[in-house]
């Protein structure tokens, strides 16, 4: 092999292992984002607190930024990373949902006991 060869050939590792660590950063931030979420809809303990805290809003705002790298992102990921914030993202408008819901039963359970 010549010393060309043998350059490229290093150049081409340290890029596949820039690539795998940046897939990793990003899977990192997608998991950091899809956590906050729960905790933001009450399905987490917020572990600074020690409580359960819920905050619909906040869970919806990072529901629609997700969404918005999801868009800014397409077609510019990899196959595991285009399916983890494709999951994530569904996983948490799912919950968003189910919340949402819940919230409203019991504006309408208390509602019916003041009439």
């Amino acid at each position: 092999m010549s010393e060309k060869e043998k350059k490229d050939d290093s150049r081409a590792t340290a890029g596949e292992a820039e690539d795998e660590e940046m897939e990793g950063l990003f899977m990192q931030f997608i998991s950091g984002l899809y956590t906050s979420t729960m905790q933001q809809l009450g399905k987490l303990m917020n572990p600074l607190t020690g409580k359960v805290d819920r905050n619909l809003d906040a869970a919806h705002a990072t529901i629609e930024l997700l969404r918005m790298l999801k868009e800014k992102t397409k077609g510019n990921l990899t196959k595991r990373e285009s399916d983890a914030i494709s999951s994530a993202l569904s996983n948490m408008q799912m919950n968003y949902v189910d919340e949402l819901k819940r919230e409203e039963e019991k504006d309408k359970k208390n509602s019916s006991k003041q009439s």
